[in-house]
């Protein structure tokens, strides 16, 4: 299994407006071959010590999918540039940590 945390840094307020985009390109996503998980989180408040948050500019994307394979054609796929070309002018700064089980 593979799963991969892809931190999007926006710039300031636009948060929202890369949601938008992000969530209509979730269907064709979710219907790629290996995808088990997809979808974009925000920070919470649970109140715990030692919390890092990534802060009101910012999306956590988590993904899981069954192969490397699946992820590299994930990332070759055509409405991936799509949403890329569509957000481009909102993201600052783009991490990715791709992990496998241990």
């Amino acid at each position: 299994m593979i799963h991969v945390l892809a931190t999007i840094t926006v710039e300031a307020g636009k948060r929202d407006e890369l949601l938008a985009n992000f969530r209509k390109v979730m269907p064709k996503v979710h219907a790629e071959k290996g995808c088990v998980e997809y979808g974009p989180t925000i920070d919470a408040d649970p109140g715990l010590p030692g919390q890092a948050n990534v802060g009101p500019d910012s999306v956590v994307i988590i993904e899981r999918w069954e192969s490397i394979e699946d992820l590299k054609a994930h990332a070759r796929a055509p409405h991936m540039a799509e949403y890329a070309a569509s957000v481009k002018h909102l993201v600052k700064e783009r991490k990715i940590q791709v992990l496998t089980t241990a």
